[in-house]
């Protein structure tokens, strides 16, 4: 048995997230699919994250199990002949017995896209949320600066989150303006159920002005959910890229080119 890595990108907008479930599409099943006709045998994968539904990513991460001998140029090729055209395998390459997708790790970085213009996008739907009341990047900037370090996320996560632990470690959480967009972006060494969506959430109340700056320290400290503005639409989120240590040699992710900034 040999143990493969990928690096996945899909649009999300058609898929009930991540997770494969028996009713519905899922990412999971469909990549499951089309690399298990690859490999001539079934194949499970292990994600770095579990996105929800309607959520993207340039830079997702898996991993799977098999005995099919394929060059890595044979595993992507072979994979997106077979798989829909809004997912898409980006890199394929053999990895230690040890490696996992989820558990090696370092950091995950999500980015939220914010269309900020009193027009509703039409080319950016399902892509990014639309805000038409004018944002404060400054000011969602500033509140963001509060969560920065390791704290006791619970005010963020969601009321279905199975997470053992609310700690988690924010890395970087910056906040940019490009012309009508708004990008929210976060380094974390894991994220909460809808953890990305309530921080967003929040920042885009105190953007607004519904809120003020120091409201962000509140709710982080708070730690009740309840205290916390409404979860962000899943539609603008992105799974941007995934950090393991070197010695994997698991690509970087390649800059996206629909993304502003």
């Amino acid at each position: 048995m040999v143990r493969i890595a990928v690096g996945i990108e899909y649009d999300g907008s058609a898929y009930a997230g991540w997770q494969a479930q028996s009713s519905v599409p899922t990412l999971q099943y469909v990549f499951e699919q089309a690399l298990g006709r690859i490999a001539a045998e079934p194949v499970s994968l292990a994600c770095a994250g579990r996105t929800d539904a309607g959520v993207h990513a340039s830079g997702q991460v898996a991993h799977f199990d098999t005995r099919a001998v394929r060059s890595p140029r044979g595993w992507i090729l072979g994979a997106n002949s077979e798989l829909p055209r809004d997912v898409s395998v980006a890199w394929a390459l053999p990895v230690p017995a040890h490696f996992h997708a989820r558990y090696c790790a370092e950091a995950r970085s999500y980015r939220y896209l914010i269309a900020n213009r009193l027009a509703r996008p039409a080319l950016l739907s399902g892509r990014a949320t639309w805000i038409h009341r004018p944002l404060d990047h400054a000011r969602m900037h500033a509140a963001a600066q509060a969560l920065l370090g390791e704290h006791d996320f619970s005010a963020f996560r969601a009321a279905e989150c199975q997470a053992k632990s609310p700690i988690r470690r924010m890395e970087r959480l910056e906040v940019e303006r490009h012309g009508e967009f708004v990008t929210i972006e976060a380094t974390a060494n894991a994220f909460l159920h809808h953890m990305m969506r309530n921080i967003a959430g929040l920042l885009m109340a105190i953007g607004r002005g519904d809120a003020p700056i120091e409201f962000a320290h509140e709710v982080l400290v708070g730690r009740d959910r309840t205290r916390n503005a409404a979860t962000a639409p899943a539609a603008g989120l992105y799974l941007l890229s995934v950090r393991y240590p070197a010695a994997f040699g698991v690509p970087a992710p390649r800059p996206a080119a629909v993304f502003p900034g």
